[in-house]
């Protein structure tokens, strides 16, 4: 590259290359899309190639013979269709050895060299794209990925369809790398009248001004005329590519041309980093939603524990007034003759007091459980619901762009994971299964509070033990009562120290109950939350994580930015 190179231009130059290194370097670190980061590589060579002059415009806008009339010469092939389906970059070259106008290879199979002998070219390399908005799609592709290698953009339309639609869209590109641009309407000499000239040059105006926020030079020329023996308007043009191509504007063009890109590429990151902060900030909802749905599971919980633990006190308070009547109507001395019988007595006791109070007791127990798990399986149904929800809420992140950052990768998987969690734990705990452990888990409890042997003794069964203590109690009294003995006159005594015996048995039954069967609720939500809390630890952190790297983002980005403006400014600044 040909610049003029003072000690500010230098200057410049160096902070430019430093600059680019350090965007590439962060767009790495942010994981951005490669072709972002190679965009960023490009733009430090390209502060070493030759100054491009790039023509762009729809494949039948007459890009190629315009470029023959510019030149003065028939470099390029002309035709109805489109015909340039590389990127052909001419540059002024000798003739030698007969190669006048032959092809180079470059590193890229799409991009050809074409050397001529040619004065106009000194300095600056002339570049025909292929048309855009043809029906070949991969010729507007190759088109838009040169774009911003461009230091200066001659926008050709033509005047038989001025500044269409797709044409708009294009500037719009354009507009985003920050090019600077020339507008020329070919093929002026089809507009008969002044008249008709002036509404060309009027629609075309008004629609670039409002496509690029400014208004870019206008030039109507004719390709046909300019080589059929001359044209006013590429005369005109040529006065403004004279002035535009100068060594000192060439330069300001050539160093502002990677800021460019250096400020479409960082705004494009900013932008992913918004993204991820409203994803982020999705994601911290949704673990409050989880936390919710926990805490609005434990408050259900508890009130169906106390509910259900009220039901079997007052199966208890039932056996305790059938005990209290059985005890009252037969400790009497007209029952002596039953009294002695212990046999009888305690057979009489089972059927009227204890009744069907074991089968009671294990099926309110069995009911408890049925609840608990049932209550369990349906909060882990509503996690995977809602993280079901999250994820079709989210299709993006389902892989339909291939160039998302590293991010969506991993909060992707994230989600899916505790998804994938509620799952298992819904394919794997099955309510018998759970049902059985938590009964197993009570029944050992109860067992070691009335020192009972291990063995598969159901919970109503353990309950009839315990209340077999109150039995042994109340005919235990029977040892001191003998026909006509004086322990007659102690009977009602007897009777008053057996109620009381049922009443302490009965409440340190319903303590033991309780004291079990909260327990054993408890253990199980502290696994069913040491589940969940395994299931989002992950994904806590990575949002964590996330937070802290896009604190740190936003803060190097806005260094970068100011370090962008500051010589963007002394780059207009430099003196003509």
């Amino acid at each position: 590259m040909t610049l003029l190179v003072t000690a500010q231009v230098q200057d410049l130059l160096t902070r430019e290359r430093t600059l680019l290194a350090d965007l590439q370097a962060f767009l790495e670190l942010q994981g951005a899309p490669s072709a972002a980061t190679e965009q960023a590589r490009q733009s430090v060579r390209n502060l070493d190639e030759a100054f491009l002059l790039v023509v762009v415009g729809e494949f039948n806008a007459g890009k190629s013979s315009f470029i023959n009339a510019l030149l003065g010469d028939q470099v390029l092939p002309e035709g109805v269709t489109p015909t340039t389906d590389r990127i052909y970059v001419l540059l002024h070259g000798e003739k030698r050895d007969g190669l006048e106008g032959q092809m180079e290879a470059t590193s890229d199979p799409f991009v050809s060299r074409l050397r001529v002998p040619l004065s106009v070219l000194e300095g600056v390399a002339l570049v025909d794209t292929p048309g855009t908005n043809a029906i070949i799609r991969q010729h507007q592709a190759l088109t838009e990925g040169f774009l911003p290698r461009a230091d200066l953009v001659l926008f050709l339309t033509s005047a038989d369809r001025p500044f269409t639609e797709s044409e708009r869209q294009f500037l719009e590109l354009v507009k985003r790398w920050g090019r600077s641009v020339i507008m020329v309407v070919n093929k002026a000499d089809l507009l008969e009248t002044a008249e008709a000239r002036e509404q060309v040059r009027t629609f075309v105006e008004s629609g670039a001004r409002a496509t690029l926020g400014l208004t870019p030079p206008i030039f109507l020329v004719s390709a046909r005329a300019e080589q059929r023996g001359g044209d006013a308007g590429f005369a005109a043009l040529r006065e403004v590519l004279k002035m535009r191509l100068s060594e000192t504007e060439r330069t300001r063009l050539k160093l502002a041309s990677p800021l460019g890109v250096a400020a479409e590429l960082l705004g494009a990151e900013n932008v992913r980093a918004a993204e991820a902060r409203v994803a982020l900030k999705t994601d911290l909802s949704t673990l409050t939603r989880l936390e919710e749905q926990r805490e609005r599971h434990h408050g259900s919980m508890q009130a169906e524990l106390d509910g259900q633990l009220n039901r079997m006190n007052r199966l208890l308070g039932e056996f305790e007034v059938r005990a209290d009547k059985f005890i009252d109507k037969t400790l009497r001395i007209g029952n002596v003759r039953q009294l002695v019988n212990a046999r009888e007595l305690e057979a009489t006791f089972k059927r009227e007091a204890v009744a069907d109070l074991p089968e009671a007791i294990e099926k309110q127990f069995g009911s408890m459980i049925d609840r608990f798990v049932e209550s369990n399986l349906h909060f882990w149904e509503d996690v995977q619901a809602d993280l079901t929800r999250r994820q079709i809420e989210q299709p993006s992140e389902t892989g339909q762009n291939l160039n998302r950052p590293r991010f969506s990768y991993d909060r992707a998987a994230l989600v899916e994971g505790i998804s994938g969690s509620a799952q298992r734990h819904l394919a794997e705990g099955t309510q018998e299964a759970l049902m059985r452990q938590l009964s197993q888990d009570a029944e050992d409890a109860m067992k070691g509070v009335i020192g009972f042997g291990a063995g598969g003794v159901a919970i109503g069964t353990v309950t009839a033990l315990a209340l077999g203590g109150a039995l042994a109690d109340f005919t235990g009294v029977l040892a001191f009562l003998t026909v006509g003995s004086l322990g007659l006159f102690v009977l009602p005594q007897k009777r008053l120290a057996a109620l009381r015996q049922l009443r302490t048995r009965l409440a340190a039954l319903r303590e033991s109950l309780d004291s079990i069967v909260r327990r054993e609720y408890e253990r199980e939500q502290e696994r069913a939350d040491a589940r969940l809390s395994d299931a989002t630890l992950p994904f806590t952190q990575f949002t964590q994580q996330e937070q802290s790297r896009l604190t740190r983002a936003e803060q190097r980005s806005g260094e970068l930015q100011a370090r962008l403006e500051q010589l963007k400014n002394e780059v207009q600044q430099l003196p003509i």
